[in-house]
């Protein structure tokens, strides 16, 4: 496998410094996966990160700091432990980490003909969406344009869109300037993990008629 689309070094320092919100560290999680010369990079900028806290020099804690701490311990009332109703996991698909497949998601849903998502349940007030989304062979997807901004990583089979084939690893980040015209591979359906913040807006005629009944 050939991956040729990665994201850039700044988001992938980001995501070493842990700066990323959880969507985006999804998204970007994945393409490591599968990509070993951004794990590389990735390290090496931990690396760079764990020297550079080292030499730091380290400040003494104040006489009744541990006394403080206990204070706040024995302060925190006990809280039952819930168990909430066991949820469906993401499960196994091509490209993703464990970590990632262990998260609940939702069942497929359609979007439009030939177009199906699965969302992926993340908690409440996170800014970035993450949700895996299918598209059968051949499919062209209308025209569109994103809000704010949108993480794309292959999973299986493939698209082209400006000129360029995204394949299995590969990364594509869509601003909120960038149009959109994608065409699925003919030889197979592919699948795509999303990370997405704001919202689609379909272009043209047809695209201002379906978008009331699309909501991803």
């Amino acid at each position: 496998m050939t991956i040729r689309h990665h994201p850039d070094d700044e988001r992938l320092a980001g995501f070493a410094a842990g700066r990323l919100d959880q969507g985006q560290h999804i998204a970007i999680a994945t393409h490591l996966s599968s990509c070993m010369v951004c794990r590389r990079f990735v390290r090496a900028m931990e690396e760079v990160g764990g020297a550079m806290l080292e030499s730091i020099p380290p400040s003494a804690l104040s006489p009744d700091a541990y006394r403080l701490i206990e204070m706040r311990l024995a302060a925190v009332p006990d809280v039952p432990v819930s168990h909430p109703a066991p949820t469906n996991q993401l499960g196994a698909f091509p490209g993703l980490p464990d970590f990632v497949q262990r998260l609940p998601a939702q069942p497929w849903t359609w979007v439009a003909p030939r177009l199906r998502l699965k969302r992926i349940e993340l908690p409440a007030g996170e800014p970035t969406r993450v949700f895996l989304l299918k598209a059968g062979a051949g499919t062209r997807l209308l025209p569109h344009t994103h809000t704010a901004l949108e993480m794309t990583c292959v999973l299986t089979g493939n698209f082209s869109q400006g000129g360029q084939v995204y394949g299995p690893g590969d990364f594509d980040v869509g601003e909120c300037d960038v149009e959109h015209e994608i065409v699925v591979g003919r030889d197979e359906e592919c699948i795509c993990l999303i990370a997405m913040q704001g919202e689609l807006r379909l272009k043209g005629l047809l695209g201002r008629i379906m978008q009331p009944l699309i909501s991803i």
